[in-house]
Order: C-alpha cells, then sequence, then structure tokens
C-alpha cells in the first residue's frame, strides 16, 4: 500500500525550493513545520491560499499518527507511532538532567533530552536479546518518517524549536542498512531553518556492518558513532549476533580505526552485559586488548528484562568492577543508568505488546 500523498519531511530545504516557487517559501514552510510545528498547510497562514492548497493536494504535514504514550516515574516517554500503511514504530524520550533553579528561582539549567529513534519497521539483524527483531523486518523508513518521530516528541513535550536535543539512531532497526535515509534525515535534522540539530549532536549506533560504517565515514557526516559491540570473541557474539557471521569483530575494529572522529570525540562501543553471559572480569581483559588502539568509550548497558527471555540483568556489584577494571586500565567507561525500566523501554517492547493486544 503507497502513501496518498507525498511526505513533505522528506525533502530538505534545497529540494523543497526548487520545487516551490519563490524559493524563499521553501523556508517559510520549513518554519512552520519545525519551528511552530504545524500539521497542516492550512495555518501556514503567510502562504498563498493557492499554494497552500496546491500543498495540501500533494503533501502531508502528518505521516505519523500517535497511537501511544508510556510514561516513566523517571521522566522518560515511550511513544507508538502508526505510518501510512498501518505498521508501527517506536520513539524514546530520555529525560538526561532536570531542570535546575537558582535561589532567587530563576532557571540555572534548562531539562536536557535524549531522543531515541526508528529506522526501520523491524530489523534483518536478529539479535537474540532483542525484541524488535521478533516480528521480522517490514520496511525501511523515509527520512521524513524518521525526522517527524522528533518533531513529534518535541511538540508533544513542549520542546521549543531553539532547544537543542540529542538524538541517537537507536530505536527499532538497523540505521546502516537503510544508510540513503538515514543520511538524508541526519543533514534534514542539522538544516538551521529546521530543527537545528548539529551532526555533533547525532549518534548513529550500529550492530557492526563494517562495510556501511565506511561508507558512512565516507560521507563525512559530521555525526558520532556508536558499535553495539555486546561481545569480546566471535563465538560468544555470533550466538547473540548473527549477523556477526557477516561482519566480525575483527572487522569492525578495522572500520573504526578508519572512520574519521572529530578530534573531541570519541567512538562509543555499546556493551549490553548480561548475567553469567558476558559480564566477568576475563571478559573486561579481552574488551581492553580488543579497543587499543581506537579512541573509545565504553557504554556498559545493563540488560533490561523482557517477558520470556531467558537473559539476567547483572548485578550492580559486577557491573561496577567490570567498570572500575576498564577505568583504571586507561578505557574511558561509563555505566549507562537505565532509563524507563517501568515501562516498556526496551526496543520493539511497545509494539510487540500492542500487536499482542496486551495494551
Amino acid at each position: 500500500m503507497s502513501s496518498p500523498k507525498k511526505i513533505i519531511q522528506d525533502l530538505t530545504k534545497e529540494e523543497l525550493g526548487e520545487l516551490i516557487k519563490p524559493s524563499f517559501r521553501a523556508k517559510q514552510i520549513y518554519h512552520w513545520i519545525y519551528h511552530k510545528y504545524a500539521d497542516s498547510f492550512a495555518t501556514m497562514k503567510n502562504l498563498p491560499k493557492e499554494m497552500r492548497e496546491k500543498l495540501e493536494l500533494e503533501y502531508t504535514v502528518a505521516p505519523l499518527k500517535q497511537v501511544m504514550v508510556q510514561n516513566s516515574k523517571d521522566g522518560s516517554r515511550k511513544y507508538l507511532y502508526e505510518l501510512h500503511d498501518k505498521h508501527t514504530v517506536e520513539a524514546v524520550l530520555l529525560l538526561m538532567r532536570d531542570k535546575e533553579y537558582h535561589k532567587d528561582g530563576s532557571v540555572k539549567h534548562q531539562e536536557r533530552y535524549t531522543v531515541c529513534i526508528s529506522s526501520q519497521v523491524g530489523c534483518k539483524v536478529g539479535c537474540a536479546f532483542c525484541l524488535t527483531a521478533k516480528g521480522g523486518f517490514m520496511r525501511n523508513l523515509t527520512a521524513g518518517e524518521i525526522v517527524e518521530q522528533v518533531r513529534l516528541i518535541k511538540k508533544d513535550n513542549d520542546i521549543a524549536a531553539n532547544r537543542r536535543v540529542n538524538l541517537v539512531y537507536m530505536g527499532m532497526g538497523e540505521p546502516l542498512d537503510n544508510l540513503p535515509e538515514v543520511a538524508k534525515s541526519v543533514k534534514i535534522f542539522a538544516d538551521e531553518e529546521g530543527m537545528a540539530i548539529a551532526t555533533h549532536r547525532q549518534t548513529i549506533s550500529t550492530s557492526g556492518l563494517s562495510s556501511k560504517i565506511e561508507k558512512l565515514g565516507k560521507m563525512e557526516l559530521g555525526i558520532n558513532l556508536a558499535i553495539s559491540l555486546h561481545a569480546v570473541d566471535d563465538e560468544l557474539r555470533q550466538q547473540l549476533m548473527p549477523i556477526n557471521k557477516a561482519y566480525n569483530i575483527a572487522s569492525i575494529i578495522t572500520a573504526v580505526k578508519n572512520f574519521p572522529v572529530n578530534d573531541r570525540k570519541r567512538v562509543m562501543f555499546e556493551y549490553l552485559v548480561i548475567k553469567d553471559i558476558n559480564d566477568d572480569l576475563s571478559a573486561a581483559k579481552k574488551l581492553l586488548s580488543l579497543l587499543d588502539g581506537i579512541k573509545a568509550k565504553v557504554n556498559l548497558i545493563y540488560f533490561n528484562p523482557y517477558g520470556g527471555t531467558e537473559f539476567k540483568r547483572p548485578s550492580t556489584e559486577d557491573m561496577k568492577k567490570f567498570q572500575e577494571y576498564l577505568t583504571t586500565h586507561g578505557l574511558h567507561c561509563t555505566i549507562r543508568e537505565s532509563k524507563g525500566l517501568d515501562i516498556s523501554a526496551a526496543c520493539g517492547q511497545l509494539r510487540e505488546q500492542e500487536l499482542e493486544g496486551e495494551v
């Protein structure tokens, strides 16, 4: 089933300027969509009526429909969106820092947010610990469908257009499997007339498609790279991530060493810690050796349990021991604080529940 109308968020400002004359109208339309969060062309009052009517016939400004939102006590919010073909995708708003005030009541710091966004409906990668893969792969998202997730979240939470957020392509799907549309969305997000989310605030998280990491590096988008590593040897990684057969650890490390990294940045290695699987000090030692010579930061992530999984969450004590070993040996390492444990925060969890009629 194809969308009855084209998605206007699929267009960069330059592409819009080519289609609409005079081209300054593109800037006005961008302002309405990304600054005023307009959901129809009828509200764009500084455009000629004839232009608004023509746009309304050809394009939609509302390609996603909010189906559900779950609120966590830690301020995180999980969204389920429906696409034109009735497929659903998830996005998450993470509150990383609360608003802080001076003694006189004035604002010292605004809230700090990170938005996790989806790039595909489902996923081909099939990681053993991930619920997204359970439903199989349906299709890629367009650049506009990716961009719209953030626009709707900012609108729903009254986050002003000039307020910066951090973006992580770490929702449903493998971003590098949809590289053309993901790369285009990076540019649309970064447009100063749009959401002005600088590329250094955007992180693409990949399960390690080494040939596509090289392709992404050649695009020189200026984004941050995160690698979902999760294991320190090919045998275990293949059990957890079947894609390791095609892209083994050695090929990923080579691709990362060639990836252009901003002088002030590091390549992030995501390491999902699973109790009694990859949480001991021998794994920490191998990880240290593996990342030798890479300007790396390791993000240790607690496994987030869901119904039916055999994997378990590691103890806080084992996590701290793992972190301390890496840190004392010179590897920058943090433990990511788990967010949204009281809601369906694991990727694919809310979608799966909705498909099975549990929510």
